[in-house]
């Protein structure tokens, strides 16, 4: 019981593991094809677009086959991603590793259907909220190790040094290192699959009984607050990925940080730190704040940072005196830059709680099943691929005009998202509220 217990819990990790290992990607991917920064972002579309394909078979798959088998499919989902990943050594296109993001990311979809109920039903009821907070913590850990690990192996070599001519020898050798990080995964998580194969039974054991009936996601359209919430899920999830997404290319420039590409890879996954951070902070002071406050709050919070970033964009990176030793054992002179740099680290603490606390309110407004408007909100989390290739070609048309300031000035796509997050919250408080009636609960994010 214990090691199936700590296998599914394992499972936060590594969704968020491979999710935010794309960061580091994005990166690399731009160099090595040479892409602009559009063209960059479909890595992020190509993964997130799973969630809108792919959530309503994972649903059919789960409540037809159970949890173990959607478990073990959905970990060979990853690993054939991984592994189309690394044909590219073949291939050397760009297209095999979009096809792989995709597959991957199906295979995540499953994983998050199954495993959220499934780790509450595993053990004694009245801990149930503690071995999902459990879980969110090694989702967050997961997510932080991911941008690290990244930046690690995909960012390596002088083809991503400053100021560097970058030759078809260091492309080929940049392509090299990230088949052969998808291609390790791949042989790490096909034991770690062997592994929950021989735990099935007991999984199968303790996994909640299966519904009767759930409603299609598509009926929850009828409901004005379950599109309502459904979009704030959209353009939330929108705004966080394409921010990440975009932090290596933003804190590397002379302007903000001026540090190597690796150093970005290894100082942007502090926002998922921050995020960590603020979900534990978050979720304690929910017990005394309203939802709808404390929503508010943190997109305000949100929205504010991304002004920062904005007013900012033509702001000379003035020496303050005195320099910081950065992630990687970089020290860098510390300047004015350093202020919209932390401005767009800090975003993560304020998205900690958006997604959960959006979840909620809008299952407790709807007029749709529970299990109908959940479904739907699930399927919004596609927004991540949306909003990032939307925040790619913002990026691609400013370069034009302010070729300096040009990142910055395409924070305006996230302040967008949060400004309606804002809204959102001003309008629950007068919705009339009902109890949830169905056992819905919502995946991780």
């Amino acid at each position: 019981m214990i090691l199936a217990v700590v296998y599914v819990t394992a499972l936060f990790f590594i969704w968020a593991f491979v999710t935010n290992l794309i960061d580091p990607l994005v990166k690399s991917m731009k160099v090595i094809y040479t892409l602009t920064d559009f063209e960059t972002q479909l890595n992020q579309f190509a993964f997130f677009i799973a969630y809108g394909v792919m959530s309503i078979p994972s649903g059919a798959y789960l409540a037809k086959n159970g949890y173990a088998k959607s478990i073990i499919l959905g970990l060979i989902g990853i690993v054939a991603g991984c592994l189309i990943a690394w044909s590219t050594t073949f291939s050397h296109n760009f297209i095999t590793v979009l096809l792989g993001l995709f597959v991957a990311a199906s295979g995540i979809t499953l994983l998050q259907v199954a495993a959220n109920p499934l780790i509450a039903s595993m053990g004694d009821p009245k801990e149930s909220h503690f071995r999902l907070n459990l879980s969110q913590a090694f989702n967050s850990m997961g997510a932080y190790v991911g941008g690290i690990f990244g930046a690690k192996f995909l960012l390596q070599g002088p083809l991503f040094e400053q100021n560097v001519v970058i030759t078809d020898a260091m492309k080929a050798a940049g392509l090299g290192f990230v088949t052969h990080v998808y291609l390790m995964i791949a042989a790490i998580l096909a034991v770690f699959t062997l592994a929950v194969f021989l735990v099935r039974n007991t999984i199968t054991a303790h996994a909640p009984a299966m519904a009767a009936h759930t409603e299609s996601p598509f009926k929850a359209l009828q409901s004005k607050w379950a599109n309502l919430g459904s979009l704030g899920i959209f353009l939330y999830v929108g705004a966080e990925v394409c921010v990440i997404s975009g932090m290596i290319f933003f804190l590397e420039q002379k302007q903000i940080l001026n540090v190597p590409s690796q150093v970005a890879g290894f100082v942007g996954p502090i926002f998922m730190l921050f995020a960590m951070f603020g979900r534990f902070g978050g979720s304690m002071l929910l017990r005394y704040v309203k939802a709808t406050t404390m929503l508010a709050i943190v997109a305000a919070c949100a929205a504010a940072l991304c002004g920062i970033v904005i007013a900012t964009y033509q702001m000379p990176a003035t020496p303050l005196g005195g320099s910081v030793t950065l992630p990687g054992q970089f020290v860098a002179p510390l300047t004015a830059g350093f202020i919209p740099g932390i401005a767009a680290i800090l975003i993560g603490l304020f998205n900690s709680i958006m997604f959960p606390t959006i979840f909620t309110l809008t299952l407790e407004r709807s007029s749709a099943p529970a299990s109908a408007t959940s479904g739907l909100m699930c399927m919004a989390i596609c927004g991540g691929g949306f909003i990032s290739i939307l925040y790619g070609f913002t990026v691609d048309q400013f370069v034009a005009h302010f070729p300096v300031g040009a990142r910055s000035l395409a924070f305006v796509v996230p302040l967008v998202c949060y400004l309606y997050v804002l809204w959102f919250s001003f309008a629950a408080r007068s919705a009339p509220i009902h109890e949830i009636q169905e056992d819905a609960v919502a995946s991780g994010h």
